[in-house]
């Protein structure tokens, strides 16, 4: 009753209840309980009588049904909805069975493998069956390989030891492998993309070794909600699936709430801090006395969120009864961080603690998305959105008892995609989760498997893998002089030993360890992947962990160790990072009449230059610092397409280029100099005092807001898609006469003169003037078109967006100062999506402007260019521009006057 009483204040509470534009519930849900199956082995019905299970639900009996009849499954139900029951008990059934039989299960994380050892070895099993069930990954000593290697009959592990450490030794496991009866693949929906497809090929060489000793294993996966669970376990295993989704576990009733922080500055749209209101909810609840979980978007924030709930302990929220203080005091030993970086004995404790009740409140990144047992938690905070429709109800899901109810509440940001689903939450509740895409037939990842299965097993010439002819990608390998053909054989005869060269993840292999100088000697405090190193434990950088504060006072990149001492400060570090995209070389090239489109090889490097002192909770600036660290280099390939000169000014006579330099008048240093000295030098958000800095002035009303809202038609939802077409092709095509032109000029005159006045210009320090122009960002032409073409590009290449960087520069340095979109592969050396992009430019072009005319929208959203910020103007009408530009053929030209 704890949670009801709390929801109940918070629909009155002055502080809350204003601020939340959307509350959903979901009604509750009864269980679909079914009798044991009669063929249920006496030992497993014992097992779980002995726990109190007396029924199952309607989707473990399913399972068990189809599994029982030979079929491959994929369970696809709810979060906390008994899936680890659904597919362990047709394995232990069929081990019971058969005393060789084997069973594999893959896990994407060490954390989560131990997580469901732990559900093995203490609920489903004996003491005999804990013997054989074992967990072989890296951190498995070598003492104990051999013996796992003997006796395990279950054996959990992961896709990357698979891959490196199990496949290429199957000689080892022979026996294991003659007898293999399940493969269980868990939270199938995380193999998608690059490392979905490589993990698509190791299942192709697992069956193969299977097959070569005689075994057919069955297939079981399970996924939390995506799109598409049936065609993603059928990329994946590459055999028929039966889909078992309907939920027969019972649920309370569940709220989702959409929480958007106040407006502290309506002249300027300031919003509270998402992070603070996040802190403030979590304590409503810990004063409640209900038990959360808040998922921040980075380690850092995870940190900061965590030292505010230690720093302030519960206390009676406003939003309570004075009566109401069952969780008064609990903050400080009740909140603990959950991230990576952490030890893996920090990480088990921490789960304990949740499950037992001792942590009241945990902290973390999507590190807790997975399956791991945290037991049934009251609520949870998700403060911003995570992303995508998929990883939002994932989260939300990690809240619920049962027959209990729970809450979520998903804090919005400053940033314009949060801004949009707070003010638009039907499109939330509306959509489907994204479907998770894999191409196990790329080319290069292909040809790196066949590598690693001909090490494995020679190949017979006419042997397919996958399901596809393969000769052709062997015979390459003997030229390559990597593989002999004899008698009709492929075998491999390079000295090197494949798998080892081949990373199924992209994600750095080195990592530093953070040794702390304490009285009693150096400790390890955690770890940190090598990406990571230079922005989290630079020199100088106060390093967060367990919501402690250490110094950074040296990073030894030769001995991969980040040397820390304690320190109590009143500041934490933000690290200063440049990006910048270098042309390497041009592979191939295509002139057009408005654009030119490349692809070749790019340098993407990355440095963190420095970084800002800021003050805890103000976020006051106390200084910055330089810093000399390396670059980060990441050479790939990439497609780019740079717009001409002249296509820019037709478009910008038109009224429909926003990319170029603000030009506020002769008089603006003046002008800006007497804002600054009728607000005293002082930030006007914060009162933070220049030093040596000079503030900025900000235009509450942007300069490109006044000249858009007078050169181009109004669109409304209410408009039909054919109105809006036309508005757009009058606006994009007319003619550029003497007298539109001086009309524009003056036009731009009058919103200078509007602009300029004092009441619209305010003085801001740097750090909130980001904020500020974050709330009333305009999202350009040239923006809009980057963001459509990277919603895109993932479909046509059956990859992951986070497979793919994209890059927009209204002037790139590298492409003669002409403005550029960038699309390039977030893969050393490259793996082809950007050559394939290249290839189809005219394709992807026409469907991104498709896509843009067939949404609803009426300036710009998620689906389409992406939304502007909460008071700024989208870029619908001049991504439709640019693409009307760009579409012109190359057999044609352009006149005088801008027609075709």
């Amino acid at each position: 009753m704890s949670l009801n009483l709390l929801l109940d204040s918070w629909r009155t509470d002055p502080l809350t209840a204003p601020n939340l534009p959307a509350w959903r519930i979901l009604p509750p849900r009864p269980a679909d309980l079914r009798p044991f199956p009669p063929d249920l082995p006496p030992a497993l019905e014992d097992s779980l009588t002995a726990r109190g299970i007396t029924s199952l639900y309607s989707h473990q009996v399913q399972a068990w049904e189809l599994t029982r009849q030979g079929n491959n499954i994929v369970l696809a139900t709810g979060t906390a909805s008994g899936k680890t029951l659904g597919y362990n008990l047709p394995v232990l059934a069929a081990l019971f069975e058969s005393a060789e039989a084997r069973a594999l299960y893959l896990f994407p994380t060490k954390a989560l493998t131990q997580d469901q050892l732990s559900v093995l070895q203490k609920v489903l099993i004996t003491d005999h069956w804990s013997q054989i069930t074992s967990i072989y990954d890296g951190d498995t000593p070598q003492s104990h390989r051999p013996q796992i290697r003997k006796n395990a009959r279950i054996l959990l592990t992961n896709p990357d030891m698979l891959h490196t450490g199990i496949l290429p030794h199957h000689t080892k496991w022979a026996e294991f492998f003659r007898n293999l009866k399940f493969v269980v693949i868990d939270e199938m929906h995380t193999y998608r993309g690059v490392f979905g497809s490589h993990v698509a090929n190791v299942i192709r060489r697992l069956k193969r070794v299977a097959r070569f000793y005689g075994a057919n294993p069955q297939f079981i996966l399970t996924s939390a909600t995506i799109g598409n669970p049936v065609e993603l376990a059928g990329w994946l295993v590459e055999e028929p699936v039966v889909l078992i989704e309907k939920d027969g576990s019972s649920r309370g009733e569940r709220h989702f709430l959409i929480y958007n922080p106040p407006v502290v500055d309506e002249a300027i749209g300031l919003r509270k801090r998402s992070l603070l209101e996040s802190v403030r909810l979590a304590q409503d609840l810990q004063a409640a006395g209900v038990q959360s979980v808040v998922f921040a978007r980075s380690r850092r924030s995870v940190e900061m969120i965590l030292k505010y709930l230690q720093e302030s302990p519960t206390r009676p929220s406003a939003a309570l009864p004075k009566s109401f203080g069952v969780g008064e005091g609990r903050g400080g030993e009740g909140s603990r961080g959950y991230r990576s970086g952490y030890l893996p004995s920090q990480r088990r404790e921490i789960e304990k603690g949740l499950r037992d009740g001792t942590v009241h409140t945990v902290v973390a990144t999507n590190a807790l998305e997975l399956g791991i047992d945290i037991g049934g938690l009251g609520a949870a905070v998700l403060v911003g959105y995570p992303g995508t429709i998929a990883s939002t109800w994932q989260q939300a899901g990690r809240a619920g008892r049962g027959d209990e109810p729970a809450a979520a509440v998903l804090v919005a940001s400053a940033s314009p995609l949060d801004q949009f689903l707070a003010h638009h939450p039907d499109y939330f509740f509306g959509r489907s989760p994204e479907q998770a895409l894999v191409n196990p037939d790329h080319l290069l990842i292909l040809l790196n498997h066949l590598r690693c299965a001909m090490f494995e097993l020679p190949f017979q010439k006419g042997e397919t893998f996958g399901g596809r002819a393969v000769d052709e990608f062997l015979e390459f390998l003997v030229t390559s002089n990597e593989s002999h053909f004899s008698n009709g054989r492929f075998y491999w005869m390079a000295d090197s030993y494949p798998a080892a060269n081949i990373s199924l993840r992209s994600a750095s292999p080195e990592s530093f360890i953070l040794q702390a100088t304490e009285e009693n000697g150096p400790r390890t405090v955690g770890i940190v992947d090598g990406e990571s190193a230079f922005w989290m434990v630079h020199p100088g950088a106060v390093y967060l962990h367990e919501a402690q504060s250490f110094f950074v006072e040296k990073l030894d990149l030769d001995q991969k160790i980040a040397h820390l001492r304690p320190l109590e400060s009143d500041y934490f570090t933000e690290p200063l990072k440049q990006t910048t995209v270098q042309i390497l070389s041009v592979t191939d090239h295509t002139p057009r009449v408005t654009h030119d489109t490349n692809w070749g090889e790019l340098q993407v490097t990355t440095q963190v230059t420095g970084f800002r002192k800021l003050r805890w909770y103000t976020r006051e600036n106390l200084g910055q610092e330089p810093l000399d660290l390396p670059t980060t280099d990441l050479q790939t390939t990439g497609y780019w397409f740079s717009i001409s000169e002249k296509t820019v000014e037709r478009l910008s006579q038109d009224g429909l280029w926003t990319n170029a330099p603000n030009d506020y008048g002769h008089g603006w240093p003046r002008l800006r100099n007497a804002v600054r000295a009728r607000d005293g030098y002082r930030c006007q958000v914060c009162g933070l005092a220049e030093t040596s800095r000079q503030h900025d002035v900000h235009h509450k009303v942007p300069l490109r807001a006044l000249i858009r809202s007078a050169t181009t038609p109004v669109v409304t939802k209410q408009q039909s898609q054919e109105n809006m077409h036309s508005a757009v092709e009058h606006t994009s095509r007319s003619e550029a006469s003497p007298d539109a032109a001086m009309r524009n000029h003056e036009i731009s005159r009058s919103a200078i003169a509007r602009a300029n006045q004092m009441d619209n210009l305010i003085t801001l320090c740097p750090a909130c003037h980001r904020k500020v122009e974050a709330n009333v960002r305009m999202r350009s032409g040239l923006a809009g078109l980057g963001y459509v073409l990277g919603q895109l590009a993932p479909l046509f290449l059956m990859c992951d967006p986070s497979d793919l960087g994209i890059f927009t520069d209204p002037a790139w340095a590298y492409a003669e100062n002409l403005p550029s979109v960038v699309l390039y592969d977030l893969v050393p050396a490259g793996i082809g999506f950007s050559q394939k992009l290249y290839e189809m430019h005219d394709e992807l072009l026409a469907h991104a402007e498709e896509l843009i005319r067939a949404c609803g929208c009426a300036d710009g959203c998620p689906s389409c260019v992406g939304p502007a910020g909460e008071n700024g103007m989208g870029g619908r009408q001049e991504t439709l521009a640019i693409l009307r530009e760009l579409s012109i053929p190359p057999d044609q030209k352009i006149g005088e006057t801008g027609t075709v």
